[in-house]
């Protein structure tokens, strides 16, 4: 029998370990991105993995019906500027040390490094550099104008070492929801991508006690005004019919805004429709509820007569008993980006579950066509986030140190985001009593995000209520050692179409990996065998759940292997 399998085509856990390390291995050497992903693969560095593999029913059925199909979501343009392999490269404008910054950690580089940040918006965009060395920050560092390019030398090479948490910087931040919980524990970044109004609204409201709401339309939600009423349409549809198009205009960014009614009847779509959401009890799901109305941020491609046509196709039918509309919303942060170095935080004890004071990583907040690229950070509370963040990219991304609550979280409306090429290190110390453990987060009605090509030594697949639907992690490798989170308010854990496609479970736990007896609509496809043990869930949904399972108990052998990257070769 190969090493690498059991009985039955079953990878053995020491084959599926062995490929992680292979994986680890050639990350390593310094190749980076999807290069080596590539290379380990193309090495066989899953055990088992030689051959012509299996292409599930599934992909057949996908390929005939992309935009509409059940279980699987159409993801192809997920990420920035639609999930372009190249990300823009904007002209370098300004250096910090030309401002006064030290790369020997002598003293605060904040100020020098958010004044070149500010005169780079100043002058309508542009590259600033951080040069090779270790600079010490004591305050946040604001990415606040569009196309404004925070880049250091490399991740390697350029370390931000920060000193201070946000409590410290912007005081206590309590729970919108009540009770004595930090919302440091989910918000906020020291390096922030914010539009300047938007962080300035939240921060005054912080400090106020005011606890704000989070999203596209202002702390309290009220920050919109109509643009048009739009027509009912299906999803996957691209061309709406509107009462009134004299407000649009092409590459505008606008808010499609669907409401629900006194039924529920939004909430049940989501969750695919069919007895057992119609069955669901919503009323009392406050949290949940709160996230409502849907607000899917999107771009105006072509306006004719009354014809509007979207960058992306629709995520959800559009009925006129959710009073269709679109919308405007707070500014918008575009084209900005952090690149290609460190953010490491001093080394603190990790707070107990909940009390986060906020040392956390990157955060990208009412952002539009952003991203990350080659971005490590250590030593954090929560590691990247996405806050009522869409359309944006994190690649070559890594959280490493002393252990992390989120490390990566995806919550408040969050869509069409893209993280691949990511990588949850295993811990440095071990977990102080108390503390919890998440690893890949969505939450808060999140939709059409994809994690792809990524290592996970610890963590898990954490479906944090708040159902988010219609989201994609493929081609994973996972030691499944987190648990999820989320208040029994928010809901369930999981709407319709959600997929896990080719996943390698190393430590062979089925909770939140396995997702055909829980999620409905939703496809498990690729996975090596697993059992169930420490935290096990039920299905939040009654009656048939329309899930799909194939190709279960093998490793590798699932053709396409990268669900997301399948997609975009048939959609380019």
């Amino acid at each position: 029998m190969d090493r690498g399998t059991g009985g039955k085509g079953q990878p053995s856990r020491r084959g599926v370990l062995g490929g992680a390390i292979a994986v680890a291995a050639v990350a390593a050497t310094g190749a980076t991105g999807g290069t080596a992903w590539a290379a380990g693969n193309a090495a066989g560095a899953y055990a088992g993995m030689a051959g012509p593999g299996e292409t599930p029913a599934l992909w057949r059925e996908f390929r005939a019906t992309p935009y509409t199909h059940p279980q699987i979501p159409y993801v192809a343009r997920a990420g920035a500027r639609a999930g372009a392999r190249r990300l823009p490269r904007p002209k370098v404008v300004a250096n910090v040390r030309d401002y006064g910054a030290k790369p020997d950690g002598t003293e605060d580089a904040a100020p020098a490094i958010n004044r070149a940040l500010a005169d780079a918006g100043a002058r309508g965009g542009g590259t600033v550099l951080v040069p090779p060395g270790r600079y010490r920050i004591d305050d946040v560092i604001r990415i606040a104008h569009d196309d404004v390019v925070l880049r250091g030398a490399g991740s390697a090479r350029t370390t931000l070492h920060a000193t201070k948490n946000l409590t410290e910087l912007i005081g206590p931040y309590g729970s919108r929801y009540g009770g004595d919980k930090s919302s440091w524990s989910w918000a906020g970044g020291l390096i922030w991508l914010c539009p300047r109004s938007r962080w300035e609204s939240l921060t005054e409201a912080i400090k106020a006690k005011a606890w704000p709401f989070e999203g596209w339309t202002g702390n309290k939600r009220d920050e919109w005004r109509t643009l048009t009423t739009v027509a009912p349409a299906r999803r996957g549809d691209r061309t709406l019919r509107v009462t009134d198009p004299s407000a649009l205009r092409r590459g505008d960014l606008v808010l499609l805004r669907l409401a629900d009614d006194a039924d529920h009847t939004l909430l049940e779509h989501m969750a695919g429709g069919g007895e057992g959401p119609e069955a669901y009890t919503w009323d009392d799901k406050t949290k949940l509820t709160s996230y409502v109305p849907y607000e899917w941020p999107v771009r105006v491609t072509s306006v004719k007569r009354s014809s509007v046509t979207l960058e992306r196709p629709l995520p959800l039918d559009v009925r006129e008993e959710w009073d269709p509309r679109l919308t405007t919303h707070v500014g918008a942060l575009t084209g900005a980006g952090v690149e290609a170095l460190t953010l490491e935080a001093v080394e603190t004890p990790q707070s107990p579950h909940l009390l986060d004071r906020g040392y956390n990583g990157v955060t990208f907040q009412c952002a539009y066509d952003c991203w990350a690229d080659d971005v490590v950070v250590r030593h954090v509370d929560n590691g990247f986030g996405l806050v009522a963040a869409s359309a944006c990219t994190l690649r070559r991304t890594r959280v490493e140190g002393r252990g992390a609550h989120h490390p990566y979280f995806c919550r408040e409306g969050s869509h069409d985001n893209l993280t691949e090429d990511f990588r949850v290190a295993r811990r440095t110390t071990p977990a102080p009593p108390g503390t919890q453990l998440h690893g890949i987060n969505v939450e808060g009605l999140s939709s059409y995000n994809v994690w792809s090509r990524g290592e996970m030594e610890m963590g898990t697949f954490d479906s944090h209520r708040g159902m988010p639907f219609a989201n994609v992690r493929t081609d994973i490798t996972v030691e499944n050692n987190g648990r999820h989170g989320g208040d029994a308010s928010a809901g369930p854990l999981f709407g319709a179409r959600f997929t896990h496609w080719n996943i390698r479970v190393t430590n062979e736990r089925a909770g939140l990996m396995k997702i055909d007896g829980l999620a409905p609509y939703s496809a498990t496809v690729g996975i090596n065998e697993v059992r169930e043990f420490d935290q096990t869930d039920v299905p939040d949904f009654t009656g048939p759940l329309h899930a799909r399972l194939e190709l279960y108990g093998t490793t590798g052998t699932v053709r396409p292997r990268n669900l997301y990257e399948a997609q975009r070769e048939l959609h380019p």
